[in-house]
């Protein structure tokens, strides 16, 4: 019988350098009794050539090759018309913004596994937590771009000129991308203070030295998986209504909020933008097709308002960091190949608690009930 052929594609969303295996875990796949192909140049927005992957055990072939593997790996999805029946896609699906690509998914007949449905509190998952290691590269990009951008000094800085007082940063969410934004701003210098709905996040933000923003009369909002619930229009308006009076207390926002298959919840009003300091920095690491929670935020555009303070719309940082990323991810992928082929052949089994958070498609159906009631 012939091996399983796991194919790793080339990227085409623009902006997208990261790839969804790198040479060093390609080895690793091929110990499950696999045969690994890389599309061309798949490797070259993470700055990993084809001969990296031809040395470390892959066939490097043309795409026509690596799309009539039995298994696919991405990172974000690639163009359905190219998938085929029986085949299963693995990779940063996003199947609530991707409606039209999920019925073309059960049309084809293709299995899709989702590594962003992955519940953080199962613990023999971990290692294959793709959002934890993506939000924690996006949330440490977040604070060196917050810095760059900002026209000023992050730590307070005593010279012959004079002394520079510290910046003083707001971090808005504080999952595991704000804590990791909230970290890195503190080795930066400046003064820090972290704000979430969740009411376990106090304690979190105190433990790494930052400060919490407490807001009198804003609901608590803790919801599953680690996650922030959606709060109630009514919520919402007082969380605004309140974030808005302190907020131009700050000279950088960042903000890290989102909400699994919904519209991130809107943080920073333009009313709150007029109310900061000319020079002022705001970075929206939630901006995307959804919205993001700054009005007027714009996915990968960087704005100056009219009052002068700059919006950085920063929806894909980890793409940026796309050497670094890339190697997380593939690590977190290798995790999941392993755990799907456990005779060197896909396994699919919804009843296990692994793959019924992450097979969203299977046998020509979703059968994600999560996915399937969104998007109903």
């Amino acid at each position: 019988m012939a091996a399983v052929r796991i194919g790793v594609v080339r990227e085409t969303a623009p902006g997208e350098r990261r790839v969804a295996a790198v040479p060093a875990v390609v080895s690793r796949l091929r110990q499950l009794g696999v045969e690994v192909l890389v599309e061309t140049e798949a490797g070259a927005g993470a700055f990993l050539p084809d001969s990296a992957y031809v040395e470390a055990g892959a066939t490097v072939t043309e795409p026509d090759a690596v799309y009539a593997a039995e298994v696919l790996l991405c990172v974000q999805p690639p163009d359905p018309t190219r998938l085929k029946a029986g085949q299963v896609l693995i990779g940063l699906l996003n199947p609530f913004g991707n409606k039209e690509q999920v019925a073309a998914w059960v049309e084809r007949g293709v299995t899709t596994v989702s590594l962003d449905l992955l519940p953080r509190t199962l613990s023999r998952a971990q290692s294959m937590d793709a959002l934890t290691s993506q939000a924690n590269i996006a949330g440490y990009k977040a604070a060196v771009l917050a810095a760059d951008t900002y026209g000023s000094y992050f730590p307070m800085l005593m010279t012959a000129a004079g002394t520079a007082k510290p910046a003083q940063v707001l971090v808005l969410g504080v999952g595991v991308a704000g804590l990791s934004a909230i970290g890195t701003v503190r080795r930066l210098g400046a003064v820090v203070t972290g704000y979430d709905i969740r009411p376990e996040t106090r304690d979190e933000v105190r433990s790494v030295g930052a400060r919490f923003l407490e807001l009198a009369a804003v609901a608590e909002g803790k919801g599953e998986g680690g996650y922030a619930r959606a709060l109630t229009d009514e919520e919402r308006a007082a969380q605004q209504e309140a974030l808005q009076e302190r907020i131009g207390d700050f000279d950088v926002v960042i903000t890290t909020a989102q909400v699994p298959g919904r519209r991130p919840p809107q943080l920073v009003t333009q009313e709150a933008l007029k109310g900061m300091r000319p020079g002022s920095v705001v970075v929206d690491l939630a901006a995307g097709p959804l919205g993001g929670n700054v009005e007027g935020s714009v996915p990968d555009r960087t704005i100056v308002v009219a009052d002068g303070v700059t919006v950085v719309g920063a929806g894909n940082l980890p793409a940026a960091m796309a050497p670094g990323a890339s190697a997380a991810y593939a690590r977190n992928v290798s995790a999941l190949v392993a755990h799907l082929l456990p005779e060197g052949a896909p396994a699919i089994d919804v009843a296990d608690e692994i793959q019924a958070a992450v097979v969203v498609t299977h046998d020509g159906a979703i059968v994600n009930p999560t996915v399937r009631s969104a998007l109903s």
